[in-house]
């Protein structure tokens, strides 16, 4: 274990999340059996051997599905507050264990430690959320034109959900899909991402504990390791009727072909290329606050990262000079360390990506303002810390259309009317998260409006990145149209059937269909 791994106590961290043997491998509970290959998980921190895990074989997949289906015949008959129960237990549980995780994800995954704590809390309030929700999955009823007839409709559980998740929040997203899926009666199979496994291995010993505690069996929470081969398995079996999914656009597609092609459910949350309007009316202070954390928070790594702010000339002097201000007191380095405001990108493959963009929009005729590049030296040894950048560019650039995961902005100056600002924002093919900066009225109304934007997520003054569990997330457009965590997301983890009762003598048809025999 590196120095910086000692200094802050990541030993100790992995420990409480049962994480002693480093060769954890594939796991349906605590069990292990996978024959697979191996994973070796590097922190971008230092560049330190964190642990290694073992690949899911296909040999390996079967026994998961088994365990899995198994489990949900047992867990589908819970009643939904009975499950809620154990879901407040997992979510007390992850209460005690926020600071090794949180350190865990800071660790594997570079974002800051109070970052990773704010991960783990997502965690813990998607539980709470799903707790309220176990005795809330209504149904309607409805009259019927058939006298002495009811109607009603009821949601029954679905079956295995099937959940694949990115490197950028390592748990969260996972516990967004699977604390409603377990309210929901359903069982789940989590890939998480191969860059941060050991965050998944941490959560399914927690689950695992839970679910051990109360007699139930182990396949209602099933963890499988590996590359997008293993994420294969999931979206080509005709048994796991939901796939969720997070991570690019590229991936989204093939992932929706293949469910599709069986007639199966995919919820897909995919690229963003999140702007900020910022108009004559905006607060400049909230303004620089909002672009700046929703920039290099999580280096840029966030589907919901800023990447495109969009000024009205008559205060672009302005804004600019007062974000390359801020960006000059950003401080860059280990993100355990709580004095920094920037860690490292994942890995040098997403250092390589950061790099080509910045070549690019120069190349199409952009300018940078605060240039960027890779940092060396003590400190900085894993080769995976950059600056963040920042470029005077033009929304129809190649660059610009595409999501560069880095802490790359693009400052785009807008004339005239918002609505301009708005046609520039919408001119992209994704539609995750969107904001303005106004203090007028009309402003924010438009921006909210039919005619407004075109993102999942619209918010006024405040900036693209941090949305509340409470509230539905997902985008529009090649984002993939899904929708997670909060609202009525539920639904989408259960099968919604209709129900008709006749309680007469008789068998009137609908319709006044007259049938007699």
């Amino acid at each position: 274990m590196s120095k910086i791994a000692i200094e802050f106590g990541i030993d100790q961290a992995l420990e409480a999340l049962g994480i002693q043997n480093i060769n954890n491998g594939t796991s349906t509970g605590t069990e292990n059996f996978s024959s697979g290959e191996i994973i070796e998980s590097y922190s971008p921190v230092d560049g330190a051997l964190i642990g290694k895990v073992k690949t899911t074989s296909k040999g390996d997949y079967e026994k998961v599905m088994v365990t899995a289906t198994e489990a949900f015949k047992i867990w589908r008959a819970k009643p939904a507050p009975q499950r809620g129960e154990i879901v407040r237990q997992f979510g007390n549980r992850l209460r005690e264990l926020k600071a090794p995780l949180g350190k865990l994800v800071s660790y594997e995954m570079g974002k800051s430690y109070q970052e990773g704590l704010g991960e783990v809390q997502e965690m813990i309030d998607i539980c709470d959320f799903a707790v309220g929700l176990s005795r809330q999955l209504h149904g309607l009823t409805m009259h019927s034109e058939r006298p002495g007839h009811r109607m009603y409709e009821q949601y029954h559980s679905l079956g295995v959900v099937g959940i694949i998740s990115a490197f950028n929040f390592p748990v969260a997203v996972w516990s967004w899909n699977t604390a409603l899926a377990w309210i929901c009666g359903d069982v789940c199979v989590w890939k998480p991402s191969e860059k941060t496994p050991l965050c998944g291995v941490a959560c399914q010993n927690i689950a695992a504990e839970v679910f051990k505690a109360n007699g139930l069996p182990e396949g209602i929470s099933c963890l499988i390791n590996g590359d997008y081969k293993v994420g294969e398995f999931m979206t080509q079996d005709g048994r796991i009727p939901l796939v969720s999914a997070t991570g690019s656009i590229r991936m989204g597609k093939i992932v929706a072909q293949a469910v599709a092609a069986r007639l199966g459910k995919s919820l897909l949350e995919l690229g963003g290329n999140n702007a900020i309007i910022v108009t004559p009316n905006a607060d400049i202070k909230m303004t620089v606050i909002g672009a700046v954390f929703g920039a290099v928070g999580t280096a840029g790594q966030r589907c919901t990262s800023t990447r495109r702010l969009i000024i009205h000339e008559s205060i672009y002097d302005q804004v600019k000079d007062a974000i390359v201000a801020a960006y000059e007191q950003l401080r860059i380095g280990n993100p355990l360390d709580e004095n920094n405001h920037v860690g490292p990108l994942i890995d040098t493959d997403a250092v390589a990506m950061y790099k080509a963009a910045l070549e690019k929009v120069v190349a199409e005729g952009g300018k940078l303002i605060v240039a960027g590049g890779v940092l060396g030296g003590e400190g900085y040894e894993s080769g995976c810390y950059v600056k963040p950048a920042i470029a005077e560019a033009e929304n129809h650039f190649e660059i610009v259309q595409h999501e560069t995961f880095a802490p790359v902005l693009y400052l785009l100056k807008y004339s005239g009317e918002v609505e301009n600002a708005i046609a520039i924002q919408n001119g992209v093919v994704q539609g995750l998260s969107s904001a303005i900066m106004t203090n007028n009225l009309r402003e924010a109304e438009r921006f909210l409006s039919v005619a407004g934007s075109d993102c999942g997520i619209a918010n006024v003054n405040i900036g693209t990145s941090g949305a509340e569990i409470g509230g539905a997330f997902g985008g529009e457009k090649e984002t993939g149209g899904g929708r997670e965590s909060g609202s009525d997301a539920w639904k989408i983890y259960m099968r919604r059937q209709t129900n008709t009762i006749n309680y007469t003598t008789e068998l009137p048809l609908a319709q006044g269909i007259k049938f007699d025999l």
